[in-house]
């Protein structure tokens, strides 16, 4: 018997045409040789890398250079959600959401430029710790440490791993739970062993196959509508033959601005006033402030390495626009039946969703329009952007758990030990998110990367006033920022857990949440709780006590070059007891068994004390790790980079707006 689990059958489902697509052997040993070069750049980095110690784990040996910090900046931000979210939502509604993409490429540069210098001179792994470090205290902390990883959660694994079931579940024919657990396991298993340093040589290796496989498939797309020229007209005829009796016009027809990034500030699908400044508070909280992005730019070797990088990164994301946006809207022009669908009981029929089908646009351009072989790499595409961002979430989400939260509850863990709680929290964080699939599936209309992007407006405009005033503002204080904090995060939560209760709706079947609650659009929620955020943490600052310049040293902007000695607000408990992990103490000499030794090898805790320093090897190790000089001429070469990569941004705006 056939059992259900939120449309998504528990037994061997097939594609439409009744196929399965993959079942050539051409396809099949693209796929399998993509496997075996993947593993074997993720063996190569572990073996050849330090993975023993916290730094050599999750910081790379601060040893990495531009081009694999801009690879990987990409692959870690661009996952299978964006492949399956943007091209879905621009099936439905045209190539704003590209716009989502060109915002970065103005943020990038503020993060390389403004944030990472003072994140390196403050000579700290994680956001928290910057936090703790710049206000004292561990409130602030552990409670930016457990929301960043709900946040993985909701937008990030449980979307990534949505949005991977539905391209094998159209392409391949197979089990979807099986092949999901499949990729997380191979995934989880290069991440556990072989730390930072290989999750950015496979990004990196990652990312030459999403783009060249991309590109392919957009030249069969355009070709299969006749070019450019014919492409707009005939997205604007895109209509589903099968659209109901009392079913609104609006709901199956393209949009009249379709191929406007800006659009009008009212009745808009994506407003332009939130798409230029609701937008950038998520965006400077994703680039400037999450996990996943800093730690990748914290593992440079020096600040011009992290701006060339940064660099990189944004001229990358020029690319989405025209990878994953056409084709998009190239599949609805293909597949209106299918692609925009109206009737609840026809899109339940095509892809298991009665709210819409345009999640499956990019899927069903790769199983039908690639020949054999050429298949098989986009299916290697899209198992590459699924295991990039997931290896990239799953790293950066260990380093949260075992720096700012595990360090509380064992303070006097051993860095072995810690090693093996971060590789353990990884399988905790995999069987939550499965959990939350199906909410992910029935949300905003159907379309993933509205979906991910209200969560976002939700609960990061509080965490992005923070970082804002904590670097630029030098007298917000504390209890400023941990109010600010809970009262902003009150009511994202309560706007969010509303729009879960009421539900989302559809054009078809619209919600009947309050227009109170649920009438304002997320992007404008996004510059409302921003304000609110900045408005509470400075006022509450400014009627406590400030914070005296001695504890600043280096950690905001005003002090940014300061070469004071900088007294901590309080010591870190963790790096209470750090000595006794470099001091060689005497144990028991038993050799370990051959089974033993292999795992410890293979995971990076084979034994092996680190040479004690003294204490001026320890000041010359601390000053290189939070140097930011560069040298002028590489500074002008970046500088000038940066420059025309923000003329590039406004051109493209002002073509497309």
């Amino acid at each position: 018997m056939t059992q259900d689990y939120f449309g998504f059958s528990l037994v061997r489902s097939v594609p439409n045409n009744g196929t399965v697509a993959l079942n050539n052997a051409a396809d099949i040993s693209v796929i399998v040789i993509y496997f075996l070069v993947v593993l074997a750049v993720g063996v190569w980095a572990m073996v050849s890398t330090n993975r023993a110690t916290v730094g050599g784990f999750f910081l790379a040996g601060r040893s990495m250079v531009w081009w694999p910090i801009g690879a990987s900046l990409f692959a870690s931000n661009i996952g299978s959600g964006h492949f399956v979210g943007i091209a879905g939502t621009a099936a439905a509604g045209g190539l704003a959401i590209g716009g989502f993409e060109w915002n970065a490429l103005v943020v990038v540069i503020i993060l390389g430029w403004l944030f990472v210098p003072i994140y390196i001179k403050a000579g700290v792994v994680t956001m928290p710790e910057f936090l703790r470090k710049r206000f004292g205290g561990q409130r602030i902390r552990i409670y930016l440490s457990v929301l960043s990883l709900f946040l993985y959660v909701f937008t990030k694994i449980s979307a990534d791993m949505f949005s991977g079931a539905i391209f094998i579940n159209q392409a391949l024919g197979l089990n979807i739970y099986l092949a999901v657990v499949l990729l997380l396991s191979i995934t989880a298993l290069y991440t556990v062993t072989g730390g930072l340093a290989a999750v950015i040589y496979t990004d990196t290796l990652q990312t030459i196959i999403m783009v060249v496989g991309s590109f392919i498939l957009m030249g069969y797309a355009f070709n299969e509508v006749g070019g450019y020229e014919n492409f707009q007209p005939r997205y604007m005829e895109a209509i589903p033959t099968l659209t109901g009796v009392n079913i609104s016009e609006s709901c199956y027809t393209p949009r009249p601005d379709s191929f406007h990034i800006f659009r009008d500030a009212v009745t808009g699908d994506l407003p332009w006033p939130g798409l230029v400044f609701g937008l950038t508070v998520q965006a400077t909280w994703y680039w400037c402030t999450d996990q996943v992005i800093v730690q990748r730019c914290l593992s440079a070797k020096n600040l011009s390495h992290v701006k060339a990088g940064c660099i990189l990164c944004g001229y990358l994301k020029l690319l989405p626009m025209f990878l994953m946006v056409f084709p998009g809207m190239i599949s609805r022009i293909l597949y209106p039946n299918e692609v925009a669908c109206v009737e609840p009981e026809e899109c339940l029929r095509y892809c298991g969703a009665s709210v819409g089908c345009t999640n499956i646009a990019y899927p069903k351009l790769v199983v039908d329009l690639m020949p054999n072989g050429l298949r098989g790499l986009m299916l290697s595409v899209m198992m590459a952007s699924l295991m990039s961002s997931l290896t990239s979430i799953f790293n950066s989400a260990s380093t949260l758990f075992t720096m700012d939260i595990y360090t509380k509850i064992r303070s006097s863990a051993s860095e072995k030990e810690l090693m093996i709680a971060g590789r353990v929290f990884i399988l905790v964080l995999i069987g939550v998110s499965i959990a939350w699939i199906p909410v992910v599936q029935s949300a905003q209309s159907g379309q993933l990367f509205d979906y991910i992007q209200s969560i976002t407006s939700y609960l990061t405009p509080p965490i992005a006033a923070t970082f804002m005033l904590a670097i630029f503002c030098k007298r917000v204080n504390e209890p400023g920022v941990f109010y600010g904090l809970t009262i902003g995060l009150a009511i994202g939560l309560t706007r969010m857990i509303s729009e879960f209760a009421y539900g989302t709706g559809s054009c078809v079947t619209p919600t009947n949440c309050p227009e109170i609650i649920c009438g304002v659009h997320y992007l404008y929620f996004s510059i409302i709780l921003f304000c609110i955020s900045c408005l509470l943490i400075v006022s509450i600052s400014l009627m406590t006590k400030p914070i005296d310049d001695k504890h600043l040293h280096r950690l905001c902007w005003q002090l940014r070059n300061s070469t004071e000695e900088r007294v901590d607000l309080e010591l870190d408990n963790w790096e209470e007891n750090q000595e006794p992990v470099y001091v060689d103490i005497e144990e028991p000499t038993e050799e370990p068994g051959c089974c033993k030794k292999a795992v410890l090898s293979f995971c990076g805790l084979e034994k092996s004390n680190a040479p004690k320093l003294s204490a001026e090897e320890q000041a010359e190790l601390q000053r290189k790790l939070t140097d930011t000089s560069e040298k002028p001429m590489w500074r002008n070469v970046v500088n000038a980079n940066a420059i025309i990569l923000l003329c590039v941004c406004v051109f493209l705006h002002g073509f497309y707006g």
